[in-house]
């Protein structure tokens, strides 16, 4: 019998240099060995090709029908082509770099041959051939990631022998959560994973071990979310519900159901005596701007001042333009400050600030400067909180004496990973747009169209609109055969001459000048403004209803999301043609997306789908964990109810006592989480 802690140099066969080559594999101990977890079981069931699915992995006993034909491909590389009969299927068996099979894939002979199934070239690409009949080899056969001379059968050896005589292995779940979920015990659910008896056995195991990692991954955050909240003092502010009751009564338009559900969640946040750190999601146009409103208005009804950091000057203006609309009738104090505020202007501003006689100042990095300083700072929001960094946000913070934190988005995170990559923030969700918002019409369509997407532009500006016309690169690259900026902006102002003017707008460009740009626009000075993605994100032009995006394919789905909701915020119908070509599947799965759905939400979900949770956020930033077992995007609803179960746990005197729990804490313990520290 063995140990978990162990070296691997306890099991028969595994000598110095074996246990060297299973160090690189980051292999140490028996227990190391036990939680190495294959990438996938190789199936190894006949299956008849009339019912498998194009390019699944498929295992058939065949007869050989020809002479195999061996083609070069260069050095070292190798094509082995034979024709196999498989029940009423003459089929193509290809084998690449195994011309040895040659000599042995004789007509008569018979094969068992696994592989992807090519189902409408009839070609099967061979992965492993055995020769005669399938005989008693397993037909779940788990794959694990090796490199070196270790091979799977000797790997699979190895670890027959661990779980045989491994005493030690602690089951982690209580028993009252696995007879809740019906899950698997530790060691039956081990011997599921890599030696299964048939693959229901394989897929019970499986789900044992994602909901076990991700129980573990949402115990770590609710139980520093719970320390943190306990840590973190708040201000208990005690707003004025009926002055806030008349004040929703003011505004323009009836809130979503969405909204106003927001809204309940973060003035229930003010009133708590814990800080609130809450992220608010909302897609383009869906209205965060009046729920911010609302939540600086109820903490200005109970004497707090509030403070709105954009990114950009221009949006830190459509902020003040709305709240000043909204808050000057009722007496509200609202004031901007920015980089172009005057010295002068400055110095008043800031004096009445410090005395408490701005109720509610709006701006850009210019809040955090070290002379501004708040009277009774007690509600701070941050919107599109990921253009500034973590220390730029934390500044503006500590301005007040443990105020309220709301950090507000527009660009829509799939909910498996905002509950895990912000979970230690709560999340409000806006899914909904306001009644009577038309719905942008969305085509895609090729270069040689281009006439034709100009035609109806023309028509748009005819009728008094304006457009966007927007560019991957700046200026001609000879790496990228791409439509660039200035290119477009020469065609564009020859094409319009003496009818519309056009106007170009780029990241090289100074701050000012950019901000120069953008109020010729929104002014209706600029009819078509050439651009790259610097008005992705806090441009508020509602008479531009036309937006032309060249070489779409280059850009991810959030970000043609992103650009496409500067239009469709006016009352009339507003359009967005992709100009695109893409060579690839996922390319064109893009653009068909665009085209099929306006909602945000859907196409971050698509977006992970496509991209992966790594490369959604890259990976560098990501803050994701690597899972053994678990996936994010396929396992959301696992990672749902295990979020629900630690957060009910964490909260309850039982977890923290009971000796069945003890597993748990002590994996907390292990990530430092019991001593506040932080987890990545």
């Amino acid at each position: 019998m063995t140990s978990c802690t162990e070296s691997v140099t306890a099991l028969k066969g595994i000598g110095k240099e074996t246990a060297e080559h299973l160090q690189s594999l980051h292999i140490e101990t028996i227990g190391d060995l036990i939680w190495t977890f294959p990438y996938r079981h190789e199936d190894f069931r006949l299956k008849d090709l009339t019912e498998t699915p194009h390019n699944e992995r498929v295992t058939i006993e065949a007869t050989v029908e020809s002479m195999p034909s061996v083609i070069f491909l260069g050095k070292n590389k190798q094509r082995l082509t034979v024709a196999v009969r498989a029940g009423r299927h003459l089929v193509k068996a290809v084998f690449f770099n195994q011309g040895y099979l040659r000599q042995r894939l004789l007509p008569g002979t018979i094969v068992t041959v696994t592989g992807k199934w090519d189902r409408g070239r009839q070609v099967i690409v061979g992965s492993s051939v055995t020769f005669g009949p399938k005989t008693e080899q397993v037909d779940f056969e788990p794959m694990y990631s090796l490199r070196g001379l270790i091979q799977q059968k000797r790997f699979r050896k190895y670890m027959r022998q661990a779980l045989d005589t491994a005493v030690d292995v602690e089951e982690t779940l209580p028993e009252n959560i696995r007879s809740d979920y019906q899950l698997l015990d530790i060691q039956e659910a081990l011997e599921g994973v890599h030696f299964p008896k048939d693959a229901a056995h394989a897929k019970q195991a499986r789900r044992r071990f994602v909901y076990e990692e991700l129980l573990e991954f949402q115990l770590r955050i609710q139980a520093l979310r719970k320390s943190r909240k306990e840590a973190e003092r708040g201000l208990e502010i005690a707003y004025d519900i009926d002055s806030l009751r008349a004040f929703i009564q003011t505004l323009p338009y009836e809130l979503t159901s969405a909204q106003k559900r927001v809204v309940n969640e973060i003035c229930k946040d003010l009133k708590l005596p814990q800080r609130m750190n809450r992220l608010l999601q909302g897609d383009v146009g869906s209205g965060k701007t009046v729920v911010a409103a609302i939540g600086l208005y109820a903490a200005v009804t109970a004497g707090y001042q509030g403070a709105l950091m954009a990114p950009t000057e221009i949006l830190a203006e459509q902020h003040v333009q709305s709240l000043q609309a909204w808050f000057e009738p009722i007496g509200v104090r609202v004031a901007i400050l920015s980089g172009s505020t005057k010295t002068k202007a400055r110095r008043i501003l800031l004096a009445q600030l410090a005395e408490g006689e701005i109720d509610i100042l709006i701006g850009t990095h210019a809040l955090i400067q070290p002379d501004v300083t708040f009277h009774k700072l007690g509600f701070v929001i941050t919107d599109e909180q990921h253009r500034f960094g973590v220390e730029q946000r934390r500044i503006l913070r500590d301005k007040g004496e443990h105020p309220d934190v709301l950090f507000m988005t527009a660009t829509p995170i799939p909910r498996t990973l905002a509950i895990t990559a912000f979970g230690e923030m709560d999340v409000s969700i806006i899914d909904e747009l306001p009644a009577g918002r038309k719905e942008i019409e969305t085509h895609w369509m090729k270069e040689e169209q281009l006439g034709a997407v100009l035609s109806k532009m023309q028509a748009e500006l005819a009728n008094g609109r304006q457009a966007y016309v927007i560019c991957p690169l700046i200026e001609e690259s000879d790496k990228l055969d791409v439509q660039n900026a200035v290119d477009a902006y020469n065609h564009l102002t020859a094409y319009f001459a003496g009818r519309f003017t056009v106007g170009l707008m780029h990241g090289r460009l100074h701050p000012t000048e950019k901000d120069e740009i953008m109020r010729a626009f929104s002014n209706g000075e600029i009819h078509v403004l050439v651009s790259t993605t610097v008005v992705e994100v806090g441009v508020n032009v509602p008479n531009a209803t036309f937006m032309t995006i060249y070489d779409a394919e280059r850009f991810g789905l959030a970000q043609l999301h992103q650009l496409r909701g500067r239009v469709g915020r006016g009352e009339h119908q507003s359009y967005c043609v992709l100009i695109a070509d893409p060579k690839s599947d996922e390319g064109q799965e893009r653009m068909r997306s665009m085209t099929e759905t306006n909602d945000g939400f859907k196409l971050a979900e698509k977006d992970l789908e496509l991209r992966g949770p790594g490369d959604f956020f890259g990976r560098k930033q990501s803050g994701l964990p690597e899972f053994k077992m678990a996936d994010l995007i396929h396992d959301y609803r696992a990672l749902d109810v295990a979020r629900r179960d630690a957060e009910r746990l964490v909260h309850s005197e039982e977890f923290w006592v009971k000796e069945e729990y003890e597993p748990l804490r002590n994996k907390l313990e292990v990530a430092g989480v019991l001593q506040g520290e932080r987890i990545d």
